[in-house]
């Protein structure tokens, strides 16, 4: 793990702009005309499209409160592909007896019925609340009576006590907006840093001073016309962190002449953190650390060798409660009893042993993928949603997370691999970038008959390890049935018994059993087969036809090896091999091969693709995509198999 000096993300502070005459807040009449357009101007292929989009935010400068209000029009062009905004979900987050309250909600379907407006509103009865976990509620509703050119318009308003919880607004969605706005008007003795990201500017933008009941405020207004759709690139690991956006970090407030710093340095940062209970209160709890060091720990003379027995010790003992936090959930002596918890509760109890055996172990502060990358410019602890142990040697750091049963030193799971972190020591802060060396595997083995009818029929065996491991793992916990499911779904063939299991080393193996009838092809005397069967590569993934403009993102190096051992029916001979094909970039970074090899009466074909680092720039793309395709002529070879 490499350390860095700093990191500057693409992001622009907005200062004051002189004031255009534009006006904001003001959503213009319903227009019949939206009812008939048949697509959209700005992107043709668009299945829905904003035509008028407002996301405003109030800090009442008498109370206190945070009023979050919103105003959409939205036009449907085709309602299939447009299911994201047929349902409205709005999160309140409640928390410690304070609560965020849904007001003046109002919602309805436009459509045109023999040539007349007919408008169909949402029955409050039909709007429904569910809760997400202890502290966000789910108010949720669908749009009735919606058709290919319906337009759908709702407004709602949130009061909130919290605020931190000025929502970040995403300029750019997936579908295009003929205008989005953003308005925040708090007043002076509230005052905020507007970040702004992304490479789209604002047609028009107003920062503006103003008074209302003897208070003093201070707006900020960004209008932005026919903003197109955001195009998704495949191999991006979160395509948010691309999407021009803005969002309102509380920097500071006054309250009866006591000022409150909010925004602050990662050093500010981290003597707060090391102040509360719940992250150095905890770290300070030495004392159980002693009492449930494993016998013989502090025996191990490696550093290395005594760091992975604690580890290993920590991740086997508690299980992972599924909650994210840089801090813990209930405290160590809760931890102990229950044997579960939340990532800091796990993690700093690591760093707390790991201390106590005399190893420079350190809290490194991360935002996980879902969550978006950290922005250096501008330290903000709620942006931090996880914390890991790192322990500093010559190299760097060595990286350890005991929320996951099949991680390892330096393997994490793929949501922890977001580029950055912070290192919170007692002494500093220190910003370090986190590159996943560690290759994954994953072992795909097929061996196959052939019988007189033409039935083929084998066994699959599936094995990833690693960062494929632990993904596998995931995928399998959240839905087994899904998981499974997906064999028949992705390979079209019939699978049976199919079983699914960590091994004892932490690798995740999937076996089955199948048969086909769809997979050879027969021409008078003659078998045409596909030696690969369903595993070769059917099209190419890197399929982008225009310039590409994001990086390409793996999470891991990795090595996939695709083998499959085929019978050849007894009285049969191969007409002609396949051609056997190596392709390797001169760097060495991306290598492919294919080869072939008879064995007796078997046939064994092995494709195997190496990538060495997990992620590149965006100017890899045309390599992959020659690779790619190099691959997928190799794997669509067929033989001949011709009966003596």
């Amino acid at each position: 793990m490499k350390k860095i000096i700093l990191f500057t993300c693409s992001i622009i502070t907005l200062t004051a702009f002189n004031a255009q005459k534009h006006e904001f807040l003001n959503p213009p009449k319903f227009n019949e005309a939206d009812l008939s357009k048949p697509k959209s101007l700005i992107d043709e292929n668009a299945p829905a499209e904003f035509l008028y989009r407002s996301e405003s935010f109030v800090i009442s400068g008498t109370s206190g409160l945070l009023s979050k209000r919103y105003f959409y029009r939205i036009k449907i062009y085709n309602k299939d592909k447009a299911e994201k905004w047929l349902n409205l979900e709005i999160p309140l987050f409640q928390t410690g007896g304070a609560h965020e309250y849904l007001s003046n909600m109002k919602a309805s379907t436009y459509n045109l019925e023999n040539g007349k407006v007919v408008s169909t509103k949402i029955d409050k009865d039909s709007r429904y609340k569910s809760k997400e976990d202890e502290n966000i509620l789910i108010a949720k509703l669908a749009f009735p009576n919606v058709k290919d050119g319906s337009v759908l318009e709702y407004k709602y308003e949130i009061e909130s006590p919290f605020l931190f919880s000025v929502p970040e607004v995403v300029i750019e969605d997936d579908i295009p907006s003929l205008y989005t706005e953003y308005v925040l008007n708090t007043p002076i003795n509230v005052l905020y840093n507007i970040n702004y990201v992304g490479v789209i500017t604002p047609n028009y933008r107003l920062i503006d001073e103003s008074h209302a009941n003897d208070v003093q405020y201070k707006t900020y207004k960004f209008g932005f016309d026919n903003v197109k759709s955001f195009k998704t690139e495949k191999f991006v690991n979160n395509d948010r962190n691309y999407r021009g956006k803005i969002s309102a970090e509380l920097h500071s407030t006054t309250f009866s002449g006591n000022v409150q710093q909010y925004s602050m340095s990662w050093e500010q940062m981290r003597k707060m953190l090391y102040e509360n209970k719940s992250f150095g209160g905890q770290l300070e709890k030495t004392k159980l650390a002693k009492e449930n060091m494993p016998a013989d720990v502090l025996n191990i003379k490696n550093d290395t060798e005594k760091a992975n027995a604690i580890f290993k010790y920590v991740r086997d003992t508690f299980t992972w409660n599924k909650k994210r936090g840089i801090g813990t959930e209930n405290g160590f002596k809760k931890l102990l009893e229950t044997k579960s918890g939340n990532a800091g509760d796990i993690n700093l109890f690591l760093i707390l042993m790991l201390r106590e055996a005399g190893l420079k172990a350190e809290p490194l502060a991360i935002s996980t993928v879902d969550n978006g990358l950290i922005n250096m410019a501008f330290p903000d602890a709620s942006k931090l949603d996880f914390v890991i142990a790192a322990i500093e040697n010559k190299d760097g750091y060595l990286l350890y997370d005991a929320t996951s049963k099949q991680s390892s030193l330096d393997e994490l799971p793929a949501r922890d691999w977001n580029q950055y972190g912070i290192v919170f020591s007692k002494e500093s802060a220190k910003q370090i970038q986190m590159v996943n060396s560690k290759t994954s595997f994953r072992y795909l083995n097929v061996d196959v008959k052939i019988d007189d009818n033409g039935l083929i029929t084998g066994n699959y065996t599936e094995k990833n390890k690693g960062t494929f491991a632990m993904l596998a793992k995931e995928g399998y916990d959240e839905n087994a049935d899904k998981y499974k499911k997906q064999y028949k779904e992705n390979f079209d063939v019939d699978f049976t018994d199919i079983n699914s299991k960590v091994l004892d080393n932490g690798e995740f193996e999937s076996t089955m059993k199948f048969s086909s009838e769809n997979l050879i092809d027969r021409v008078g005397k003659k078998i045409i087969i596909n030696p690969m069967l369903f595993l070769s590569k059917n099209s190419n993934e890197f399929d982008q036809t225009g310039e590409r403009k994001y990086r390409i993102d793996f999470i891991t190096p990795y090595t996939k090896v695709k083998k499959v051992i085929l019978e050849i029916p007894e009285g049969y001979t191969i007409e002609e091999m396949p051609k056997n094909k190596r392709i390797v970039t001169e760097d060495k970074e991306i290598e492919y091969s294919y080869a072939v090899e008879q064995k007796g009466n078997k046939l064994e074909v092995t494709s195997t693709t190496k990538v060495a680092s997990p992620d590149y720039p965006k100017e890899y793309y045309p390599a992959f995509k020659k690779i790619w395709e190099t691959a997928s002529k190799n794997e669509n070879q067929v033989i001949s198999l011709i009966k003596k």
